[in-house]
């Protein structure tokens, strides 16, 4: 049995990834980095600029009175 109740003796996606990294906590937590940032590059690059036109930014409903 767990001493925290809302732990099963998974860790999750984030336990999952850290173990699957190479290296030692130092090169983990560089890669961990890295990856981070190439995500954030990917979603400003790419995702953002292709969601944009779909989202309704632009329709207010505040009249000019």
């Amino acid at each position: 049995m767990s001493l925290v109740p809302w732990c099963d003796g998974r860790d999750g996606m984030y336990g999952w990834i850290w173990r699957h990294l190479p290296g030692n906590a130092w090169v983990r937590a560089f890669v961990s980095l890295v990856l981070v940032l190439a995500v954030v590059y990917v979603l400003f690059q790419y995702v953002f600029p292709w969601a944009e036109p779909l989202l309704p930014f632009n329709d207010v409903t505040v009249d000019n009175q």
